[in-house]
């Protein structure tokens, strides 16, 4: 039986990164998102390139029966997944009561209960399988309260916790979890969140996907617990715990409220 990586938001980003750094490692692949289209060319062009076995399923994570129809075709097709990568997320910047509230329910479904959803569904069958590995993406912004982002930022927070705790409750069983933190990086997030990234992008300091993803393979290899690539990213995550916990608030709500082009709403 063939083993597979399956990773969502495969079409772009650090999930699109992710699978080509692993489909170079000879790893066969089944890559989720919700653009047909774009998951199609993926696929091909990644076989042609590394000669592995890559599948695709369109998906919108955003919905619970779509989620259900995606859990279903796996067991149905009886494929053996030895690495999950829970990479989709959603973000949402400004004033949290002026945001539409079907976006940041979206954010929460793909977030949280995708997330949560599939780690339990496809842990069950790796259990079968006698272990497997899981990795989930949160973010910098788990390590702090975020405002003017509040909720992203909540459901990073959740992320990251949600997979500390699973990785003690799975290792026994061969089960091995991760969660990727990484900063700010070069792709389509800062748009999607409708903020401002100009002084971002042209840092050095911002990573590209592609060095997310090659520090972050080499960390799975090593079975890290929590993987933060770059160290001024590792500064991010930790300078919080120096300072006052109102203070954090103050600053990071200074930074966000600034990106997302709001005044005082």
């Amino acid at each position: 039986m063939s083993r597979y990586a399956l990773i969502t938001g495969a079409s772009s980003g650090i999930g699109l990164a992710l699978a080509e750094a692993l489909a170079r490692r000879g790893r066969n692949l089944i890559l989720v998102a919700r653009q047909r289209d774009a998951l199609e060319s993926i696929a091909c062009e990644l076989t042609q390139r590394f000669g592995v076995e890559v599948l695709f399923s369109a998906c919108d994570l955003s919905e619970p029966l779509q989620v259900s129809g995606l859990l279903q075709e796996l067991e149905q097709a009886d494929r053996q997944i030895e690495l999950l990568v829970n990479n989709a997320g959603i973000g949402t910047a400004g004033a949290f009561l002026k945001q539409d509230w079907s976006r940041e329910q979206q954010l929460i479904e793909v977030n949280i209960l995708a997330l949560t959803r599939l780690c339990h569904a496809v842990s069950q069958r790796m259990l079968q399988q006698g272990g497997g590995q899981i990795l989930n993406v949160a973010s910098v912004a788990s390590f702090q309260p975020g405002p003017w982002m509040s909720n992203y930022y909540a459901s990073k927070a959740f992320v990251l916790s949600f997979s500390e705790g699973l990785r003690e409750e799975l290792k026994e069983h061969g089960i091995q979890v991760s969660v990727l933190c990484p900063g700010p990086t070069r792709s389509a997030f800062f748009r999607n969140a409708q903020m401002k990234s100009t002084k971002l992008e042209s840092s050095s300091l911002m990573m590209s996907c592609e060095e997310v993803a090659l520090l972050t393979v080499q960390a799975l290899e090593k079975n890290r617990a929590i993987i933060i690539p770059g160290w001024h990213n590792k500064l991010m995550a930790y300078w919080p715990r120096l300072v006052p916990r109102a203070l954090v608030r103050r600053l990071v709500g200074k930074v966000n409220r600034s990106s997302s082009g709001r005044k005082a709403d």
